[in-house]
């Protein structure tokens, strides 16, 4: 069940709960309309510790440049001790 689906549980469960005057005999709409927002409730819970589990950041790995030294030879000698 997705965000959406809970979302309806809850509103379907408080409409029969606080919005309705029906009175059907062998059924407690106000009882099923209290299970219906629980049932939302709880999947909401679930749903959004699934989803916060999901999006494990990964901080970016620092970026390293790497020096380069261009030695240039000076009077003809390349490691500075005339070899």
């Amino acid at each position: 069940m997705g965000l959406g689906g809970c979302i309806i549980l809850i509103a379907v469960g408080a409409i029969l709960t606080f919005a309705t005057d029906w009175h059907m005999s062998g059924v407690n709409l106000d009882l099923v309309g209290v299970i219906f927002m629980a049932t939302g409730l709880i999947g909401l819970v679930t749903f959004s510790g699934i989803a916060r589990r999901r999006r494990v950041v990964v901080p970016p790995s620092p970026v390293v440049e790497e020096e380069r030294h261009h030695h240039t030879p000076r009077d003809g000698y390349t490691d500075g001790y005339g070899a």
